[in-house]
């Protein structure tokens, strides 16, 4: 029995020590890291600086921000920030780029079609319940700041209904899926020369949370530690990103801790890849990667690169931004300089023989108007000095750094400025080069789109793995009005995502295309008069839904006969004698031909509900 104790002792000693190198190695590797990428970390946060008006900062030759001091005095240091527009110009065009995501079937069978159908409303229902917009628009506003943005999909297994309890009382949920949104700062890749992210080995995501949290997720109590590293704390204080000069004033985090999670693709000696968790001296967890999130079922890491401006040989992008600050430095110099002459012009320079008067109360209150000067008689009497005129210079280089913003940012006067100075009238014109800054941000929107039909397919795929169980998903259906439908994980397929007929359209657009299509007549019916129900539809469109049913009983009927569509699918309905006979079976055959006809008991029992009401007309 001794020697069992000492063998059991000696093997946790083993798997302890082991434990510990795993530890010390992956906090190694993490710092190994973040020193290969600081220089890259500190241009991120120059450009933040800029963005947010700080734009008198620069990198030290030990690759600090530092604050620049002014050489004199009297130094103008204004700022006159034309990135920030910039920025916000090309976000507004960035958020327009959300295409709809669709599943189209692997062939043209019964089943496939329906399953490609079902998978689609998995992704519209997703979108909706995660605000899938506003994920994108954070992680645009961080490539568009920084260069690079990412998206970590993951399954949150505290989300979505609860299902029962377990032992300790404690609610068990169904699980759902999660996008967020992170910075370039949480993102330490394995090869910084990797272009793409099948060429990175291995990825680390590090991010300093409070201890409470990983209590919570982990079930291990930690010390805690305070944490004011900036790329592990970002900060923002009123009114920008502007970093503090005294290291005292830097915003910390308190009882926090640097949670590291190391993801290694699968290798032939871990063919499931492998996860790594650490958070101070604990090794949270250990085990293979998570999620079999990749075309063919196999593990890969649940993130998603987006980047501004790809670069060349390099696995983080530039953006915009750093091209504009040499640009908004000379700007900012031209300005200030021609304010500084301005004021010589306005208050003029006094020349004063010396001893003449009193110069520092001369120097203290200027010569306002109506001040009585008392110089010392025999003296020459206080002068102006002539500082001639504005010199043209002045203008003609602020004209052409203004030229060249255009050039570098890809935003023309007229997206930025809402400005036309090349005095083009047409509309052929103006479309033309509406066109060209959209052509200038391809690059940008296309690594959207990347991203956004990747998000699609790794959200998919996690529902295959992890809803095995019926699960119901609540989404907007025609009308308005709420459709639930049940799946499991059978019943889903991510083979082939790929965009939707077209972008999503705001309201206004869709109200400009349906008085198109009145103009040109194609809504109305043979006899040129548009049908109750095609007004029905265009004012419901048009936001007068709620004012037409209040005015129109036809609405009514068709609201019926879609709640009759859902009890068929159940049981027989009779038709009643106050229906409107037409409007019902109009709306009974549209089920049908919209996927209705597919189950062969549902069919028969519309067929004889649509006979009853041909009956009762």
């Amino acid at each position: 029995m001794a020697e069992i104790n000492r063998q059991k002792k000696t093997a946790q000693q083993i798997e302890a020590e082991r434990k510990m190198q795993l530890i010390a190695q992956i906090k190694e590797d993490f710092e190994a890291r973040r020193e290969a990428r600081r220089s890259i970390e500190k241009s991120w946060e120059l450009n933040m600086n800029f963005v947010s008006g700080n734009q008198y900062c620069d990198l030290s030759p030990a690759g600090e921000i530092v604050q620049e001091d002014k050489e004199f005095y009297w130094q103008s240091r204004r700022c006159f920030n034309h990135i920030a527009p910039t920025i916000d110009t090309r976000l507004a065009r960035l958020a327009k780029v959300r295409p709809t995501l669709e599943v189209r079937a692997f062939s043209d069978s019964e089943a496939d079609i329906k399953t490609a159908r079902l998978s689609s409303n998995i992704l519209k229902s997703v979108k909706n319940k995660l605000d899938l917009d506003g994920i994108i628009s954070r992680a645009c506003l961080w490539s568009e700041t920084c260069g690079t943005a990412f998206y970590k999909v993951i399954w949150n297994f505290n989300d979505g209904n609860i299902i029962g309890t377990d032992e300790t009382g404690h609610s068990l949920k169904e699980g759902d899926v999660n996008v967020i949104a992170l910075s370039p700062f949480e993102i330490y890749p394995d090869s910084l020369t990797a272009e793409t992210m099948d060429e990175v080995k291995s990825i680390i995501h590090a991010k300093a949370v409070p201890v409470s949290e990983i209590r919570e997720r982990f079930g291990v109590e930690l010390a805690g530690d305070t944490v004011s590293d900036f790329p592990l704390v970002p900060f923002s204080q009123a009114g920008g990103w502007k970093k503090p000069t005294d290291s005292a004033a830097h915003p910390v985090l308190e009882d926090a801790e640097i949670i590291i999670e190391r993801y290694t693709r699968p290798t032939e000696e871990f063919p499931d890849g492998r996860l790594e968790i650490v958070a101070g001296d604990t090794l949270l967890y250990e085990g293979p990667l998570p999620y079999r999130n990749k075309d063919r079922g196999e593990r890969t890491f649940p993130f998603i690169r987006q980047t501004c401006i790809p670069l060349a040989g390099s696995f983080f992008g530039t953006c915009v931004v750093d091209r504009m600050i040499p640009l908004q430095r000379a700007y900012n110099a031209v300005r200030n300089r021609k304010h500084e002459f301005l004021n010589r012009l306005s208050m003029g320079s006094i020349a004063v023989e010396d001893g003449s008067l009193d110069a520092d109360e001369l120097s203290e209150e200027g010569l306002y108007p109506g001040k009585v000067l008392i110089y010392r008689q025999g003296s020459s009497a206080p002068t102006f000095l002539d500082c001639g005129s504005m010199p043209s210079e002045f203008h003609e280089e602020e004209e052409r750094i203004s030229d060249e913003f255009v050039l570098v940012s890809g935003m023309s006067e007229i997206s930025r400025n809402s400005a036309n100075p090349t005095h083009v009238t047409s509309g052929v014109g103006l479309q033309i080069l509406l066109d060209q800054d959209q052509n200038r941000m391809q690059m940008s929107i296309e690594s959207v789109e990347r991203a956004i039909k990747e998000a699609g397919k790794q959200i998919l795929h996690l529902y295959k793995q992890f809803a095995s169980a019926g699960r119901i998903l609540r989404m907007t259906g025609t009308g308005g009005n709420t459709e639930l439908f049940w799946f499991s994980s059978s019943d889903i397929s991510a083979d082939d995502v790929q965009f939707g007929t077209g972008y999503e359209r705001t309201s206004e657009e869709m109200r400009e295309e349906i008085l198109k299509l009145l103009d040109l007549g194609l809504l109305q019916n043979k006899e040129g008069a548009l049908d109750d129900e095609t007004r029905n539809r265009v004012l419901e469109a048009l936001g007068y839904g709620t004012f037409e049913s209040a005015r129109d009983i036809s609405s009514l009927h068709l609201k019926k006969a879609e709640r009759e569509n859902l009890i068929l699918a159940q049981r027989d309905v009779e038709a009643d004698v106050y229906d409107d006979h037409e409007l019902h079976i109009a709306e009974h055959m549209r089920y049908l031909l919209s996927g209705g006809e597919e189950d062969q008991a549902v069919k028969e029992r519309v067929l004889r509900h649509i006979q009853s009401h041909r009956k009762g007309a």
